[in-house]
């Protein structure tokens, strides 16, 4: 452990040497604190109401990450941008719940938005292989971006099909 911070009263609150970073060339006069994880370094006492950070959950979501990579690397360009396509409409669908107060779950967006830049970063990787600049990759995208045919996401297109078939059960049913 690096040391221990002193609980005293607001106004007289010392941190141990190590923990402050000098700001050179700034208009910051305060001090920095680095959150640490507690099997590395020192945890501040505000934050002990917070989830601990563990080595093992990290090994985790990067092992889950590299497989989702590895899997959008095997698919095509056709394919990541239909499926770019897709999750932009996604988005816009829980953009539109979220706006008309409609239940949804928050954690969708930052999933979505991730997947969407895992999947143009692929696309870029390969554009840099082709020796595609980044001017030359901007225009391609304005192009493409121009191109796309605007259509329901997959999301919206199930719920039609539910609620047709919904509909068709209570005629069957009624008649």
């Amino acid at each position: 452990m690096l040391g221990a911070i002193s609980i005293a009263p607001p106004s007289t609150v010392t941190f141990p040497s190590k923990l402050l970073s000098p700001v050179s060339k700034s208009s910051f006069n305060g001090m920095r604190v680095q959150r640490l994880c507690p099997n590395i370094g020192v945890r501040l006492p505000t934050e002990s109401s917070r989830r601990p950070c563990s080595p093992s959950s990290s090994v985790v979501m990067m092992a889950k990450r590299e497989e989702e990579m590895k899997e959008i690397r095997t698919k095509t360009t056709e394919e990541i941008n239909e499926e770019v396509v897709d999750l932009k409409g996604e988005l816009f669908m829980l953009r539109l719940q979220k706006s008309a107060r409609n239940e949804f779950t928050s954690s969708e967006f930052r999933r979505m938005r991730k997947r969407i830049a895992r999947l143009l970063t692929v696309k870029r990787e390969r554009e840099i292989e082709e020796g595609i600049g980044k001017r030359l990759s901007r225009k391609f995208d304005r192009q493409w971006k121009k191109s796309i045919v605007v259509r329901p996401p997959p999301s919206l297109k199930k719920l039609q099909e539910e609620e047709a078939a919904a509909e068709a059960a209570e005629k069957a049913a009624s008649a």
